[in-house]
């Protein structure tokens, strides 16, 4: 089987989930020739600044236009300008892509790319399983694809928004959002020995940071700040950012020791080791903290989809959201108190789903078995 699976670099979790799925694929049929692309390299120049330029700029400098647009947007009656854009965007490069390879299955864990690829199926008569894996824990109408014949999606709940919003109830398959297996390996951990082999200290709190693969994250220094205001020794890790991989800068901010790291292939094991994650609310990062039951303390997430995601935790006693920065710091504490630690570290493991990779890729490959018979 030939799978196409397509991300949108917008952030680094659409390729995760799309690497944790090509993964299960082969996992589950050895003889699956898995190609991943980052979509918006079909994109023209200009499109490309349009689209990601504007987004990251809103996300770094006026992050209240993008949640009037992801309000303004949620909508069926959508101007047709927005609505539409599928029909032309990256199409070209698309539709070059899909006459090379043939694929027989098209993923997609961006809703562009799989209105796209159904748009060009029906225009030119191309033939593949289309199907978007769903990567938030709130249906927003741009997930609402009527061109996917199979959408994958992390919840009950999110499964009935879209059967609401319009999708047959058969085409939607609840599977929770892919993650790499390792997650799975590292369930119940030695938190003190993954902290040795890092160089941490096992004794003192470890906090991770969660501010995004793209460095929007505008309050990353100010919350740094406040973990360092806690009356007492934490450790903080911040990774990714420009720095090299295996590169490691310390720092001290009041109390808090802040290790920044450059890109490393250890961040599940690091997540594992970690107390608390603080920061954002990316889906990605829910599903693999909660798979580990590591706590988030919330603050100044992405609006929109990420404001859901924070709201999804706190009703599952996963996370605490701080709609202020003068909340972090008592929130941070309150949550490593062991009894509290021990409540929303059981809230997470209720939530997670760590063979979400497996569901999604044997949904993938029961709906393309049936499709064959037709």
């Amino acid at each position: 089987m030939r799978a196409l699976i397509l991300s949108a670099s917008f952030g680094s979790g659409h390729h995760q989930a799309n690497a944790a799925v090509g993964e299960a694929l082969r996992t589950l049929l050895p003889s699956t020739e898995a190609r991943q692309t980052d979509f918006l390299r079909h994109l023209r120049g200009y499109e490309r600044q349009i689209v990601l330029g504007t987004y990251l700029a809103w996300l770094r400098h006026s992050p209240e236009s993008y949640r009037w647009y992801y309000r303004f947007t949620d909508r069926e009656t959508e101007p047709k300008t927005i609505r539409d854009t599928y029909k032309w965007m990256g199409r070209e490069g698309l539709r070059r892509e899909l006459q090379s390879y043939q694929p027989e299955v098209v993923v997609s864990s961006y809703p562009t790319p799989a209105a796209v690829a159904g748009h060009l199926r029906e225009r030119e008569g191309f033939d593949f399983l289309n199907v978007l894996v769903v990567t938030d824990y709130r249906v927003h109408q741009h997930w609402v694809r009527p061109e996917a014949d199979l959408l994958l999606v992390p919840t009950a709940e999110t499964g009935r928004q879209m059967v609401e919003r319009g999708i047959p109830e058969e085409r939607v398959v609840v599977t929770g959002i892919p993650i790499h297996p390792r997650y799975r390996e590292l369930i119940g951990a030695d938190q003190t020995a993954l902290r040795l082999k890092h160089g941490l200290k096992p004794d003192v709190p470890l906090l991770l940071m969660s501010g995004g693969g793209q460095a929007t994250y505008r309050s990353l220094e100010k919350v740094i700040s406040q973990l360092g205001l806690l009356g007492r020794p934490v450790q903080v890790l911040v990774l990714g950012g420009n720095g090299a991989s295996g590169e490691v800068a310390v720092e001290q901010r009041g109390q808090a020791s802040v290790y920044r790291l450059g890109f490393t292939n250890a961040f599940a094991e690091l997540l594992a080791a970690s107390d608390l994650v603080v920061g954002k609310a990316g889906g990605l990062t829910v599903a693999e903290a909660t798979t580990l039951g590591v706590p988030m303390i919330i603050y100044d997430p992405i609006p929109g989809q990420e404001e859901y995601n924070a709201d999804y935790l706190v009703r599952g006693d996963a996370a605490m959201w701080c709609k202020s920065l003068a909340e972090v710091r008592p929130a941070v504490i309150r949550a490593l108190e062991s009894t509290e630690h021990a409540r929303l570290s059981a809230g997470a493991l209720r939530l997670s789903v760590p063979d979400a990779a497996d569901r999604a890729a044997q949904a993938i490959l029961t709906a393309f078995a049936e499709r064959q018979k037709r």
